[in-house]
């Protein structure tokens, strides 16, 4: 039993675990908001209008996790799958797709990558390999690596048939960054296209040598006119040259820059405190004192 003021959370089953009355409750309600008579602002919403609300959302779940708060982490979740559902619901409203096809899609993607899980001789068959060839850890993630590929063989197939459709040359190769979404932070879209460009041999040798082109894009940022497109688009290249640092190091960009900046939340909080503390507001420090009171923050909180 748990202890005082711990919850309770019984062992699935797989009878419990099949039944789920409160997702199906929740899309029910959003099919209510957007039902004739529902929430005029829910009703005018389209894929595109609400979008952007998708990634704020998975970000500040990535926070609530980053924050190990599992109370913040279920509130948040919550909010992904709101957008998850309200999408579909809009897909559903216009005869495009239903949750019930979301989910079904994903459910056949996992299968279709663990056959070794799912078992089907058929689909090892359908891949070309057999069952042995998936026994141990690092067997897996190959077997994943080719399912990967062979499912991307499907979608170039699927993108030729498309093209010769629209009367486009159906055997233009797909570019390598086709399929790299602009919509994602920037960080993370610098990350993928580095990642990428490697793949097909793009690559410094060594990580110093990386830094060098580091040294090379601040030179060109510092000569360029100040505040001018020149330098804007300099200091990118500054950026993107630093992302390539840190996929050399193994290190994931927008993490590290995550960490950055609740890193300099905490000591600009502790800043403010300390002045609290002292009757004062940060405003009435000059450069000095806000320098003092920054070393401090670093001392006590590291």
């Amino acid at each position: 039993m748990p202890e005082e003021g711990q919850r309770y959370f019984p062992v699935p089953t797989a009878e419990t675990t099949c039944r789920h009355p409160e997702f199906d409750r929740f899309v029910q309600i959003i099919a209510d908001l957007r039902s004739p008579n529902g929430c005029p602002w829910d009703l005018k919403q389209t894929h595109q209008s609400i979008a952007k609300n998708m990634l704020e959302e998975a970000f500040e779940a990535v926070a609530a996790i980053e924050e190990g708060d599992v109370d913040h982490m279920r509130e948040e979740l919550g909010d992904v799958l709101l957008e998850v559902v309200l999408q579909a619901q809009i897909a559903a409203d216009a005869g495009e797709f239903t949750i019930e096809d979301v989910a079904h899609d994903v459910s056949e993607k996992i299968i279709r990558r663990h056959p070794h899980i799912y078992g089907a001789e058929a689909s090892f068959a359908a891949l070309g390999l057999d069952e042995a060839q998936a026994k141990g850890a690092d067997e897996v993630e190959d077997l994943w690596d080719f399912i990967k590929g062979h499912e991307k063989r499907l979608k170039d197939a699927q993108r030729a048939e498309k093209r010769a459709a629209a009367g486009l040359d159906p055997c233009a190769p797909r570019g390598l960054l086709e399929d790299v979404s602009h919509a994602q932070p920037a960080l993370m879209e610098a990350q993928e296209i580095s990642r990428k460009a490697v793949s097909r041999g793009f690559e410094w040798e060594t990580v110093d040598d990386v830094w060098d082109k580091v040294a090379e894009e601040v030179q060109e940022f510092k000569a360029a006119p100040p505040r001018s497109e020149e330098a804007e688009m300099e200091f990118g290249d500054i950026l993107f040259s630093l992302v390539n640092v840190a996929r050399k190091e193994h290190l994931d960009a927008e993490s590290c820059l995550r960490r950055a900046c609740a890193k300099f939340r905490r000591r600009w909080e502790a800043m403010e405190r300390a002045a609290y503390e002292q009757g004062k507001d940060l405003n009435d420090y000059g450069i000095d004192g806000l320098e003092e009171l920054w070393q401090r923050a670093k001392r006590d909180l590291g």
